[in-house]
């Protein structure tokens, strides 16, 4: 078993692409690779294909309106309810008693909510929001966990055309704080508390102190998730116990409000290089149908499917992947409150076994955890019902990708590894399943109807193997429409325009997203990360995502971060920060196979100036690496910038320990 298993992976190592069984392209939604062909050479008509997932009050007539570059426009003179089209149409059709969500908190408590279930308390809480005061624009924010409630409270913010703001519940109160100012939301759904590694969290105490910051009065709407084991808070003049609201709604009905294509759904609050949040405004039209289109082509997700997103609603994934899109296409969406690894390290998988999920889409981040833990936690599990497995967030190395495809997928499921961001709304580069061959490490060809490619500085088309900036020089349906009033930082943060004077041609205009790429001779695109991931050793540029791509390549290596150091010599060099998987020694041979591991990938330039090994690198509740604090390290720093916002911060005293040996 053992020379099997050793077999098995040396050939896996050696294989550099993979294509989907007959047996899955045979009941893949989309199977016709002519279909890339067909999006281009009916462009933009193509994206009428999107549209028709949805139901519409007033069919459009016009699919892009390119008068206004960068202020593209899609489905303009069309109307739709985002709710009606994720709930209500699915009752109407005759599939109310199918489960439209599935959820589990941590301490094992589960909840069911039939489309009919949702429809109803949709309908109560947006009755409930209507009677506080919330008018059709008015910005709720929500500042919630995964708990059923806040997908509800989405929904009934779209039902009644009230945009909403979903601050992830990692966030600090001054997070908080700062997007109800940003947004002047007035509004806020938000709940006692949460569990987390079986401690339950005071949640209430975080929102309460985010809205002392505010200058004006806010609306704040309570879930009980704790009940006796919360914080014992009394709600104050202004807060209202969400239980308590939908009661007394029981059984009311609100007409959804039709909305203009181009009237914002919600706004999406990200990071911004200037330091201030970024309202990222979507909308109803174009954002919805994207969602539909990109969860239906590249998920293959179909109504009988139990689909599991493990992500955070927080975040754009959750927003497009666990809400809008399954939900638009009649589909049964899993949450789990928890994290992977309580109370088990085989907690996901004991998730996919007990609810036969069919589609399972993660992060890189979480595939490399798996890694490190071992398979013999998956290999606890029956995963036989996995039909399709995917990858989002940042890209995956091709040692994660083959151990997910083998270990999760057992060699059956084809695996999406999908690029784009929150101001896409969707998917923007990947294979589509049923059609394209997979490369790993590779994210794949950009999809049909998307204008994605590869330059230089001067924007001109770089050569195959060849590092460049990712460039998309088409408009696409789930693209961000602007940032909340601040058109000019819209234009400023994403925009390029390749003429010399202000142009009307949207030929002139491309989106640029700031990540490096390159592209190989089938068109497939391997992204290297963000353009200001960029080292400078001895004039040479280097990319942290490729020199941290070689070193995972290494056997017994997890996870890997790069960052540059100040060198006399250099100018910058390259520190390396290394997990290594369970039962791997971090002794002097291991730091000389991942130097001659990068050197071989890459070449001398690249070695790491010092290999680091470290059981934990220090990350933000959203899983981000914080970089800054491994190049204070770096740089010998005595005294480290601000920790308060990493979920571990008792790793960086012992990274710099490490460090100074």
């Amino acid at each position: 078993m053992v020379d099997d298993d050793t077999e098995l992976e040396a050939r896996l190592e050696e294989q550099e692409t993979f294509d989907p069984s007959e047996e899955f392209v045979a009941q893949a939604n989309v199977t016709d690779e002519g279909i890339y062909e067909e999006f281009e050479e009916n462009w933009p008509e193509c994206w009428d294909r999107a549209g028709k997932l949805l139901d519409w009050d007033t069919r459009y007539d016009e699919i892009l309106d390119d008068s206004n570059p960068p202020f593209y426009e899609w489905f303009a003179d069309g109307t739709l309810n985002a709710a009606y089209n994720c709930v209500d149409r699915h009752v109407e059709n005759g599939d109310k008693n199918r489960v439209a969500i599935k959820w589990e908190g941590e301490l094992g408590d589960t909840r069911t909510y039939t489309y009919q279930d949702l429809y109803r308390e949709v309908n109560e809480f947006a009755a409930a929001l209507r009677d506080l005061g919330v008018e059709e624009d008015d910005v709720v924010t929500l500042y919630m966990p995964m708990v059923p409630e806040l997908p509800i409270a989405m929904l009934a913010c779209a039902r009644i055309g009230a945009p909403h703001s979903v601050v992830f519940a990692g966030f600090s109160a001054e997070a908080l704080g700062t997007r109800m100012r940003s947004a002047d939301s007035e509004y806020l759904v938000t709940c006692d508390g949460y569990y987390r590694r079986g401690d339950a969290l005071d949640h209430l105490a975080k929102a309460n102190e985010g809205l002392e910051s505010l200058d004006h009065d806010v609306e704040t709407v309570v879930v009980d998730r704790l009940g006796d084991a919360g914080h014992g808070h009394g709600l104050t003049e202004n807060q209202h116990d969400y239980a308590e609201l939908v009661a007394e709604q029981s059984g009311n009905r609100v007409d959804p409000v039709e909305r203009g294509a181009e009237d914002m759904l919600f706004l999406m609050y990200t990071s911004g290089t200037t330091g201030q949040p970024k309202g990222v405004k979507h909308t109803t039209g174009g954002y919805l149908a994207y969602a539909a289109w990109t969860t239906h082509a590249v998920l293959d997700v179909k109504p009988r499917d139990t689909y599991w997103c493990a992500a955070d609603i927080g975040w754009i994934t959750g927003h497009s992947y666990i809400v809008y899109g399954p939900l638009a296409l009649g589909t049964t969406t899993l949450m789990y409150e928890g994290t992977p690894d309580y109370p088990e390290r085989d907690r996901l998988w004991e998730l996919v076994e007990k609810y036969s999920v069919d589609i399972f889409y993660t992060a890189p981040t979480a595939i490399r955890a798996f890694m490190k833990w071992g398979s013999k936690f998956p290999e606890r599990r029956d995963l036989s019902s996995l039909r399709l497995l995917g990858t989002v967030g940042e890209p995956i190395n091709p040692r994660a990708w083959k151990w997910y495809y083998r270990h999760i997928g057992e060699e059956e499921c084809p695996i999406v590894d999908t690029w784009w961001q929150t101001e896409t709304g969707g998917m923007m580069i990947t294979t589509l399943p049923g059609v394209g061959t997979m490369k790993p490490g590779s994210a794949g060809p950009p999809l049909p109807g998307i204008d994605a490619t590869v330059v230089d500085t001067k924007g001109e088309p770089v050569e195959a193997g060849r590092a460049g900036y990712l460039t998309v020089d088409e408009p696409w349906p789930g693209m961000l429409r602007t940032l909340y009033n601040n058109d000019e930082r819209f234009i400023d943060e994403y925009w390029r325009e390749y003429s010399d004077v202000d142009s009307d041609d949207p030929d002139d205009w491309v989106y640029f997203p700031e990540d490096g790429a390159k592209i190989d001779e089938d068109g497939y695109i391997t992204i290297l990360g963000r353009v200001d991931d960029v080292l400078n050793v001895s004039g040479h540029r280097l990319g942290t995502m490729e020199i941290e791509s070689a070193i995972v390549g290494v056997e017994g290596v997890a996870e890997a971060a790069v960052v540059g150091g100040e060198h006399d010599v250099k100018g910058e060099a390259v520190y390396a920060y290394v997990i290594l998987e369970d039962g791997y020694d971090d002794d002097e041979e291991m730091r000389e196979r991942i130097v001659a591991g990068v050197e071989d990938a890459i070449g001398p330039i690249a070695r790491p100036e010092q290999v680091i090994f470290t059981p934990e690198l220090p990350k933000t509740r959203s899983g981000k690496i914080m970089r800054r604090l491994l190049e204070e390290i770096a740089n010998g720093e005595e005294e480290l910038g601000d920790t308060t916002t990493l979920r571990n911060p008792d790793v960086v005293e012992e990274i710099q320990r490490k460090a100074q040996r």
